[in-house]
């Protein structure tokens, strides 16, 4: 489990803990901003708490619940919105306004569909409870990313207030289908709606405080089918095990992580830089992988009884991608491995690419100057290890940004984000979004 610093161990001198820097010289309309912000605490809490209630893991990715506790809050506050259901029980809510002067277009998104819980074992907090305990809020969903989630839709309604005063336009998609990577969300609206993109986009998913992501490894997910005429337990010799074969194709998978990875100039020396704070942002270790391709088989399904030669086996690997590798390149050594089991076939699921924008990019630089004023921070631009929606954007060359808590949890038991980072998170989200809105370009 990763466990990220809190903000007073990220920077220890900073006088405030949670609470804004109100020494650091700010123009009028963001004080007020912070004070809005600081007026709703017990309401931002509230919400993340229910909202995290709302169960809605991928799969199945039914997200009804979710849609409905989003949709009262924006009924709330009178936003015009659209529900966009390709598949029912998978909404995606679109909003937007247009301020009072021209300007540009910024996008908000955020999922609210989580990873699957499983039984519970492990958990020493209920998983969909959403509990407040010791300054923190517990619960499947609360770093990945319905605290996200919530930052971005409240910074929507804060700057909705305030559209007199801002440039161009602001939209924000809470999305459905993003643990899956499936059809049904970003990358349906994408497809049927491309008004929802815009120029930049600004995304709250798991980072750390430490770190600001302008980039993602790509993914490659492939399927293996091995196939046996099996045999009695005690009859070896009649026939090879398919779960056997595939524990074998396995371990030669695993050397994919050993094949050279071309560096891209200054993003390869950007992450050499940045190796010190992705392990203590993320894991020690994570540094190490951030430019490797890295293999996970994550599922496996075999034989049929203990005493049988298992005739089929079905498993299915993750593996993720660097930048500068490519698919056809993992997939000429795949095709090598496979080429020395008969019994073995495989197809590929997924594949993103990786994807990346300038670490300097505009809203990297909004988003480092917000978090320095507010907690004395200044987030590391890095790759992130895993995969958002916001790499959409990017294949369509909109610089997307990535700032949100501590990945703490994530995917595994005790999931959780502290108070003091969803606030922290809030404010810097509110203010970027605000400064990027107050130029015409």
């Amino acid at each position: 489990m990763v466990n990220g610093p809190c903000i007073a161990e990220l920077n220890p001198s900073h006088p405030n803990g949670c609470e804004p820097n109100w020494s650091v010289p700010m123009e009028p309309a963001k004080r007020r901003l912070l004070e809005r912000i600081d007026g709703d605490h017990d309401l931002l809490i509230a919400f993340l708490q229910q909202f995290i209630r709302c169960r809605t893991p991928n799969p199945p990715g039914d997200t009804r619940s979710a849609a409905r506790h989003v949709q009262a809050l924006l009924d709330n506050h009178g936003v015009t919105y659209h529900i966009i259901a390709p598949n029912e029980t998978m909404p995606n809510i679109v909003a937007n306004f247009a301020a009072a002067k021209p300007g540009r277009h910024l996008a908000l998104n955020g999922h609210i569909d989580v990873f699957p819980v499983g039984s519970g074992e492990g958990w020493t907090r209920e998983p969909w409870g959403g509990e407040l305990v010791d300054g923190k809020i517990y619960g499947r969903g609360a770093c990945d990313m319905k605290a996200g989630t919530t930052a971005s839709l409240f910074t929507f309604l804060y700057l909705r207030e305030m559209r007199e005063h801002l440039c161009g336009q602001l939209t924000l998609s809470a999305v459905s289908d993003e643990e899956t990577f499936g059809p049904w969300g970003a990358r349906y609206l994408f497809e049927h709606h491309p008004e929802i993109i815009g120029d930049c986009c600004l995304s709250a998913e798991p980072s750390s405080p430490l770190t600001l992501r302008f980039g993602e490894k790509g993914k490659l997910w492939l399927k293996f089918r091995v196939r046996t005429a099996g045999a009695h337990g005690a009859y070896t010799h009649m026939s090879r095990s398919a779960t056997g074969i595939a524990a074998e194709v396995i371990g030669e998978l695993k050397h994919l992580a050993d094949l050279p990875v071309p560096r891209i100039g200054n993003i390869a020396a950007a992450l050499d830089q940045a190796a010190e704070v992705v392990d203590r942002a993320y894991g020690q270790g994570a540094s190490a992988i951030v430019q490797r391709v890295t293999v996970n088989p994550g599922l496996i399904h075999g034989g049929l009884k203990v005493n049988m030669v298992a005739a089929q086996c079905d498993f299915e690997v993750d593996v993720r991608l660097p930048v500068g590798m490519t698919a056809p390149a993992i997939r000429a050594e795949v095709d090598r491995i496979v080429a020395r089991f008969p019994e073995v076939s495989y197809v590929q699921d997924i594949y993103d690419p990786p994807s990346w924008n300038a670490p300097d990019a505009e809203m990297a630089e909004i988003v480092r100057h917000n978090a320095q004023a507010l907690a004395a921070i200044d987030p590391t631009p890095v790759v992130s290890l895993g995969g958002t929606d916001t790499r959409l954007w990017r294949y369509k060359d909109v610089p997307a940004i990535v700032y949100g808590p501590a990945p703490t949890g994530m995917g595994s038991v005790d999931e959780h984000v502290t108070v003091e980072e969803f606030f922290h998170v809030m404010r810097c989200h509110a203010l970027s979004a605000f400064d990027y809105m107050s130029r015409t370009a």
